[in-house]
């Protein structure tokens, strides 16, 4: 595994990359045999340490995990246990469904400035109003059902991923709700027009 260690303006000695090295081998090793890479970051906000892990498993999945703690050992158990949960479930999950080749294609993907709201100018690239376009990148959008698309959701700790669903061949996109639960929106054009399920 390609295992990243770094600090936001804080340091981060040997003694801790070990002990990050040492736990991400046993934790994920308990579930999957050779991820291809984690990255952990350290960083301090206020008087708190925050741990924020992300593993490539392979096969598309991301999974992201982020604790704060007073000290920087105990943000990162808390994280990796966190990790560690939901690594368990996938697992479990993995069991129970049928693996299926998992497709995807290739799209766009822009990060957009925010705008002020006194920004009323019109923007001099393109002559409208719109955000000013920051970055581009090529990005994956898988096939899977929509028990798989909750899944790698509820793995990446993402607010929203969209998918091809595998019954129909459409765009869906699964989300996560401010009250906690998880939406679904399915823009298929039926006999009653759009719909949308959450």
């Amino acid at each position: 595994m390609n295992l990243t260690v770094k600090g936001k303006n804080i340091d981060v000695g040997e003694a801790l990359r070990s002990h990050v090295s040492q736990a991400l081998d046993h934790g994920i090793g308990k579930y999957f045999g050779n991820p291809i890479e984690a990255t952990v970051i350290f960083s301090k906000e206020s008087h708190l340490f925050v741990a924020d892990l992300s593993v490539h498993i392979g096969r598309g999945i991301q999974m992201q995990a982020e604790s704060s703690a007073d000290q920087a050992y105990i943000a990162f158990d808390l994280a990796m246990e966190h990790l560690t949960k939901r690594l368990r479930r996938h697992k479990r999950r993995l069991r129970d469904h049928h693996r299926a080749e998992i497709e995807s294609f290739r799209a766009s993907q822009y990060i957009l400035a925010p705008q002020e709201e006194d920004e009323v100018d019109a923007h001099p690239l393109n002559g409208s109003d719109a955000p000013a376009v920051i970055a581009e990148m090529q990005t994956e959008i898988p096939t899977l059902t929509v028990g798989e698309a909750v899944m790698r959701l509820d793995l990446s700790d993402l607010k929203a991923i969209m998918f091809l669903n595998r019954a129909h061949g459409g765009l869906n996109m699964v989300y996560r709700r401010n009250d906690g639960n998880i939406g679904w929106v399915d823009p298929r054009l039926g006999a009653s027009g759009a719909e949308a399920r959450q």
